[in-house]
């Protein structure tokens, strides 16, 4: 290989390429390829557009939507491609056809998301839609094509290629495989175990097609180059009395292959079906396998050995081979060895000093080794030594210029033969390299013999496939069987006859692709510089540098000094490289350019830290060129494991005549200092920029005895004093640094800053213990001359002078806590501050709630934007040994901060002010905190336990403390309620990570860890944010919601002032007002009406704390962690939900503890007395055609089913009334605050404890009709919420369904008041039940009842009984008055006789009646015709007598009585009064007056 300090071989097949054909057997499934391929272009095509898409970093770039739209239009491009139809195909399965269904549904969706996607969350859209596509994507029916690197018979190493992607399809491209008949570049892989893991064993240029042979007939692999097929054999010779025959040749045959392992004589070879000889047997040497060492290399490390002997008087003599080559093989004298024509020699032949030999070069041994031999050589001389050699050496040096470019490859293929050499003979042994030339020890040769092969008439196919025989039998007998021109497919025939495998020739033909004419390019590498090369050595990369190979040729660039991120900015140009390709193959598919960064180890070896491969830009036209940018490309160091980039470009150039004569790209590139510098347009900007670190401390690092800080940036670094007492304070004793370097204005040429972590150890080792690399730095530059700029400040600690004043404060205006406050029962709690912010439970109503809100975060108080990840002060860098990945340990943690900003060009320029001005002392840390852990509840733990469950309990570890009891766990419950506060001492930053474990407990087994989250004590402490103790909303002295902070409010606004160098607060307090910042605010601007709230503070401090709420420090809140198991890590094992108060020890003593204990119910009993009903639905009939009920009635409270209980029965009730004088009785244990009921159970008998449900405290009272043979009817439910339930009616008549309605919005003055039976204790009237009736809610009824409710004691002191049984008091219960309705079916038989035979022969009796009246009728007229016909006929006179006195008779009033029939009757306008009572009648009336108005009233 030509080039420097080369260390891979190569093969030089240069203009003549081997060619393998290769036929076998498959199944016919070009339908499922076809489709296969047609995805996966499209899939392809999307990941290249995503790749490129994550390159662009800047999201402000306007390439990125340029990408992004571009993506969009050739996805929607690709997916508007149809697939191949599977229905029409016969070989298709349903399976087949379903598959291709789901796939054309796919690309319809994504062409249609294309078209609406929006330039939103770009990545993980596209990322969405290529998981789509490779889940409808794996279908392999061939397998893949397996290449084999074969050395001395063994396999040693192999390349996979699908067969998919070089499969070829008629279809056409789309459907064809993405590299069938394209050049592409192969990496080949060792087996398993084998090989080394970082090595690359080799790779190959080739070019393979794979489809049906039917298809192969126009097959053209190259766009330019001839297919020639030689037989090939080797006639071998001896020497033997120095005569050269076949004597001497023992084993190996006379013809033979190129191993010389089988005899092959010229009449054993016979043309192939399908194949003829061409011309006769002529000798071939072959060049091109004579590996000449020398071929494309600028210069040649020549080497002899010089052998000797020692004789038997010890002395030191000429050996047998005096000279010989490394592995012993025997070479002429270094005196006899010509310079070969176009070579020169600088220096003569020089003894190697530079090795393990004595001051004269030699090395001893027991002998002198045969190649196959390995020798053990010592630099000293020992009596048992029998042979020494020593090693000459001289470097050839070849003269450029003096041949044009065609005769030097003319030379590289030593196509000129020496005097002599006519015969074709090749010296040598087998194993090793043959020579042209004879040499003196020469004792074998061998020569070349070729026969050319032309094919036969056309056959339809490609002719080399004819030749390994099976397919040419094929052709034989299809030819014998039927004379048709249609081919049978060599991918789905089978072999039917197991002797057709056998007609093969005995050697193969060899299948060459020759070239005539080669293409030269030039290739330009411009490398800048690699960053994120994470290393454990102090000084980093000593002497790296970079080789850079293509093809068989490489070269380095300048070796630099030690550092993190090596800039070379060089070009490296390799000027006439040798292609034979077509140029267009080339521009599609480009050979690889390897780059490999290089250093030296501790002891001087170049040892490969990682390589980086990618195709160059190609042009083929000078007009078109434009300098490709330099793009970051990963440094692989083994298989797939990156560690670090480059930053680096090539381009490859064709040389035309236009080129040869201008010589255009290379006068381009600057000449600087021995080397090729970068060209302008693409050579970044530098300019000089000073990084002011901030270098706070060290933390969690266990290793550590006395660490320095070492920043380094590309080639520049600084460092801190170490830490002497690093385990009492691992803070830095200088905490400000300032680096001035050069750094690119291009952000994506920016390289990291890199930070490490040096121990100093006795005898002054030092080792690297942790380091982190910094590669996103715009968060932290700035501008320290812009007017508005704030400088970055440390919240002040306070000062140990404040401390008598505080706590004069605190015994003066402190909260002192009595019995009567401790006694005092309040309305609210803690519990209903978070139910209000979270609306999670109908907590009680309360006027002030809005005084005491707090917020609940649904995560860390650190992902908080607003709160800058509570790193305002310093950023918490986490520190590593190696490259950081997913699983990486993390060795430790860097607190500090950094400033980047522009430093003048100009030494006498003013220099910008320092960042980093004011902080805290030392000596004020240690800083003895008291801690206070607030665990509330978990939330959506994982489950543990086979029931799904889990039973939780929580662990705190903050240093060596811990704190816990796993004996308060919570049973069976994956959402636990902990209400537990934890208070725990510490020094920080020496225990500054307090550890909240959440574990799941187990009677018999080990518990499990359910997961773990981690707080950062020190930032909170530290930050400017006030996260030590969030601000409460409002500032009470009293209560539940008592201030909790060590300081004041207005003591807190005067710190935040200094903070931000603003001039104290002054406040007023004649005006109740404040002058902050320039400004006058107010009390009465924040409170309009003063709150008439119990235990308020003063006015001065509410204004404070109303000011500080409009800065934006963080509030009394609730966060939400996530916990994390080391399991299953990156997965959500559930959320706890907490707080942390941190109260530094010299500040005095800490506020009032939170009382976040969880709320235990308490026991009532609800007493429910049923009076009667009224207005119930009648669902019954009776025998006289009544609607009645047998009304009864029904009670349990929602969630205590079994506890159900129900009155007697009102039978035959016909007006919807029934009494019944029964008392239910229910038990509950009710939480007031939340407004529900709490009930506890074991959910089987051998659970160990019982599981909590809360349920709404909900009377359920139901009204039922009694039926004797079927099931009984449902007439109506009421169902009241004790907490907020509807005023009842006094009377039956204002009863109404709108009371139940609790959202009436018209009228409003109709809206009926809620109660909560808690607070008024006992209420009575009348409740409406409903129905649902065709999908709407009717009144069904009214149900009168007494409800009252009772705590357990007012229970025992009035005890009753349930329903009528003893004791029956509070009130008595006595048996209701009901109408006897046992025999009523007795007292009107005849009604119900009549009721029954009506209802049944109704129709017939109609009938009847109606004939009957017809006929009397009838009857009467012919009864009563022949009279009135006879009178008519007669005509009697008319006689008259005077009238009757009929007086007496008519005023006889006893006797009238007497007979009288006239009944009372009922008024018909007569209304039910309203208590249902039926007044008396006042007796019959006498009429006669109406007649007779003339006579006397009746005398009684």
């Amino acid at each position: 290989m030509k080039g420097q300090r080369n260390i891979y071989h190569y093969v030089p097949w240069y203009d003549t390429k081997p060619v393998v054909a290769v036929t076998s057997n498959w199944e016919d499934i070009s339908f499922r390829m076809n489709c296969l391929n047609l995805l996966h272009f499209t899939r392809d095509r999307l990941k290249v557009n995503l790749d490129t898409l994550k390159s662009i970093r800047n999201p402000k770039d306007p390439a990125l939507f340029h990408q992004w739209e571009k993506l969009l239009r050739e996805l929607a491009e690709d997916c508007k491609h149809p697939l191949p139809c599977m229905t029409d195909q016969p070989k298709a399965t349903s399976l087949d056809r379903k598959r291709w269904q789901l796939r054309s549904l796919l690309l319809q969706e994504l062409a249609q998301k294309a078209k609406q996607a929006k330039p939103r969350d770009m990545v993980a859209t596209v990322e969405d839609w290529l998981y789509r596509l490779n889940s409808v994507l794996p279908e392999m029916g061939l397998p893949d094509v397996m290449i084999w690197l074969v050395a001395k018979e063994q396999r040693v190493a192999y390349a996979q290629v699908p067969a998919h992607s070089v499969l070829f399809s008629p279809a056409g491209a789309l459907h064809s495989g993405r590299l069938c008949g394209k050049i592409q570049t192969l990496f080949l892989q060792y087996p398993e175990g084998e090989g080394q893991k970082d090595v690359l064993p080799a790779h190959l240029r080739v070019c393979m097609w794979l489809g049906n042979v039917t298809d192969s007939k126009d097959l053209q692999l190259l766009r330019q180059g001839d297919t020639a097929v030689y037989a090939e054999m080797y006639e071998n010779q001896a020497k033997h009395k120095d005569q050269w025959g076949q004597q001497g040749l023992y084993r190996c045959p006379n013809f033979s292959d190129v191993m010389g392992n089988k005899t092959l004589p010229m009449t054993d070879f016979q043309p192939p079906l399908g194949w003829h000889w061409q011309d006769n047997w002529t000798v071939d040497p072959q060049r091109r396998l004579l590996l000449d060492i020398d071929i494309n290399k600028s210069q040649v490390l020549e080497e002899v050995y010089e052998n000797q002997v020692r004789d038997a008087r010890g002395t030191w003599g000429p050996a047998t081979i005096p000279n010989t080559d490394m592995n012993g093989q025997p070479m002429e004298a270094r005196e006899n060895i010509k310079c070969p024509q176009g070579w020169h020699f600088k220096k003569d032949w020089a003894v190697e000093l530079n090795r393990a030999v004595d001051s004269k070069g030699w090395e001893y041994g027991m002998e002198i080794p045969s190649s196959d031999q390995r020798q053990v050589w010592s630099p000293v001389e020992k009596t048992y030594h029998l042979c020494r050699r020593r090693r000459w050496a001289r470097v050839r040096f070849r003269n450029h210029g003096e041949l044009s470019h065609e005769q030097e490859t003319l030379s590289f293929l030593q196509l000129g033969l020496a005097k002599g050499e006519e015969e074709g003979w090749e010296y040598g042994t087998f194993g090793s390299t043959f020579h042209f030339n004879p040499q003196p020890q020469s004792k074998f040769r061998r020569r070349c013999w070729r026969r050319r092969l032309a094919p036969d008439k056309d056959k339809g196919i490609a002719p080399i496939f004819l030749l390994e025989g099976s397919l040419a039998m094929d052709v034989k007998y299809a030819g014998k069987e039927e004379d048709s021109k249609t081919w049978p497919s060599g991918l789905d025939r089978q072999f039917m006859d197991p002797l057709r495998q056998d007609t093969r020739p005995p050697n193969m033909p060899f299948i060459y692709c020759t070239f005539n004419k080669p293409h030269y390019y030039q290739l330009f590498c411009y490398i800048y510089q690699a960053r994120n090369l994470v290393s454990n050595q102090i000084l980093t990369f000593q002497g790296p540098f970079i080789r850079v190979v293509f093809l068989n040729h490489s070269q380095c660039t300048q070796t630099l000094r030690s550092s993190a991120g090596p800039t070379w900015a060089q070009t490296l140009i390799f000027q006439h490289l040798l292609l034979y390709e077509n140029p267009q193959d080339t521009k599609e598919s480009p050979p690889l350019v390897v780059l490999e960064l290089w250093q030296h180890d501790s002891w001087g070896k170049e040892s490969l830290w990682g390589r980086s491969m990618w195709p160059p830009v190609v042009w083929l036209d000078l007009q078109d060129r434009i300098l490709p940018p330099m793009r970051w490309h990963p440094l692989v160091k083994e298989l797939g494991k990156e560690e670090g980039e480059i930053l680096a470009s090539c381009e490859l150039i064709l040389e035309t005549e236009k080129l040869r004569e201008k010589q255009l790209p290379i006068l381009s590139i600057p000449w600087k200092d021995g080397a090729y510098t970068l060209p302008k347009n693409i050579q970044p900007t530098i300019k000089r920029m000073a990084i002011e670190i901030l270098a706070w401390g060290l933390r969690n690092m266990k290793k550590a005895s006395s660490p320095h800080l070492l920043v380094e940036f590309g080639e520049e670094s600084l460092k801190t004093k170490p830490i002497r007492d690093f385990q009492t304070n691992p803070n830095f004793p200088e905490s400000v640094l300032v680096l001035t370097v050069l750094m690119p204005t291009e952000e994506a040429y920016a390289l990291p800053l890199v930070v490490k972590v040096v121990d100093n150890w006795a005898f002054g080792q030092q080792t690297v213990t942790g380091q982190a690399n910094i590669d996103f730095l715009q968060p932290y530059f700035c501008d320290p001359w812009a007017q508005d700029y704030m400088h970055p400040k440390l919240p002040t600690l306070f000062e140990k002078k404040h401390q008598d004043f505080l706590g004069y404060l605190y015994e003066k205006f402190w909260f002192k806590s009595g019995k009567a406050e401790d006694e005092y029962e309040h309305e609210v709690d803690w519990w209903s501050k978070l139910f209000w912010a979270t609306d999670e439970h109908k907590s009680p109503k309360y006027k002030y709630k809005d005084y005491h809100t707090l917020k609940v975060y649904d995560c860390e108080l650190e992902a908080v934007p607003a709160f800058q990840g509570l790193q305002d002060f310093c950023q918490t860098f986490r520190l590593y040994q190696e490259q950081p990945k997913l699983d990486s340990p993390v060795v430790g943690e860097f607190k500090g901060l950094f400033r980047i900003y522009p430093f003048p060009e100009n030494p006498e320029a003013p220099k910008p002010p320092l960042q980093f001005l004011v902080w805290p002392e030392r000596e004020d840390f240690p800083q003895p905190c008291l801690v206070r852990v607030y665990v509330v509840r978990a939330i959506n733990l994982q489950p543990q336990d086979y029931n799904g469950l889990c039973d939780p309990y929580v662990i705190l570890k903050l240093g060596k403390t811990e704190l816990g009891n796993r004996d308060t766990y919570q049973p069976n419950t994956l959402d636990p309620i902990f209400g537990t506060m934890f208070e725990l001492t510490c020094n920080i930053p020496l225990e500054k990570d307090l550890e909240i474990q959440l574990y799941d407990f187990d009677l018999f087994s080990p518990d499990d860890k359910i997961g773990t989250t981690v707080i950062d004590l020190e930032n909170r402490l530290l930050s400017g944010f006030g996260a030590h103790c969030g601000l409460s909303k409002s500032y009470c002295q009293s209560g539940p919601f008592r201030w909790r902070d060590q300081m004041p409010p207005s003591y807190l606004l005067e710190r935040y002032a200094k903070r931000k160098r603003l001039p104290p607060p002054l406040f007023s307090p004649e005006e109740d007002a404040v002058f902050y910042n320039g400004k006058k605010f107010k009390l009465q601007s924040f409170e309009p009406k003063t709150p008439t709230l119990r235990g308020l503070g003063p006015k001065k401090e509410r204004l404070a704390l109303y000011l500080l709420h409009t800065q934006g420090l963080v509030p009394e809140h609730v966060e939400t962690r996530t916990l994390y198991s080391d399991s299953q890590p990156g997965i959500d094992q559930g959320k706890v939900q907490m707080w942390v108060d941190i109260f530094p020890k010299k500040l005095g003593p800490p506020g009032p503890q939170v009382n976040i204990k969880p709320r235990k119910p308490k026991r009532y009993e609800l007493r429910c007395i049923i009076w009667k009903t009224a207005n119930v639905d009648l669902v019954d009939d009776n025998l006289s055609r009544e609607k009645t009920s047998d009304i009864y009635i029904k009670g349990w409270l929602y969630g205590l089913e079994k506890d159900m209980q129900k009155t007697d029965i009102h039978y035959y009730s016909l007006t919807g009334e029934a009494n019944f004088n029964w008392r239910f009785i229910f038990t509950m244990d009710y939480l007031a605050t939340e407004c529900m009921c709490v009930q506890s159970q074991k959910d089987y008998i051998w659970s160990l404890d019982a599981t909590s449900m809360k349920f709404p405290a909900r009377l359920i009272i139901q009204v039922w009709d009694n039926d004797t043979f079927s099931p009984d009817d449902f007439l109506g439910v009421l169902e009241l919420d004790l907490s907020d339930m509807p005023l009842p009616a006094r009377h039956a008549k204002q009863c109404s369904i709108r009371m139940m309605d609790a959202n009436l919005k018209w009228p409003y003055s109709l809206q009926y008041k809620h109660f909560s039976l808690f607070k008024k204790k006992t209420v009575t009237g009348w409740w409406p039940c409903q129905v649902l009736d065709r999908g709407k809610w009717r009144l069904s009824g009214k149900v009168k009842m007494s409800l009252e409710i009772l705590s357990e004691k007012e229970a025992l002191i009035k005890p009753a009984g349930r329903g009528q049984s003893e004791p029956n008091q509070y009130p008595t219960l006595h048996p209701p008055l009901r109408t006897n309705t046992s025999f009523m079916w007795l007292r009107s038989p005849v009604q119900h006789f009549c009721y029954i035979f009506w209802k049944r022969y109704r129709f017939k009796f109609v009938a009847f009646m109606v004939i009957l009246i017809i006929a009397l009728m009838l009857f009467n007229f012919i009864y009563s015709a022949p009279h009135y016909l006879a009178m008519n006929l007669i005509k009697p006179h008319l006689q008259l007598y005077p009238p009757i006195k009929i007086f007496n008779i008519i005023t006889s009033v006893n006797t009238s009585n007497a007979s009288s029939s006239i009944l009372p009757t009922q008024d018909p306008n007569l209304k039910p009064t309203i208590d249902h009572e039926w007044k008396p009648h006042p007796g019959p009336r006498n009429h006669l007056s109406d007649i007779f108005p003339e006579l006397p009233a009746p005398q009684d």
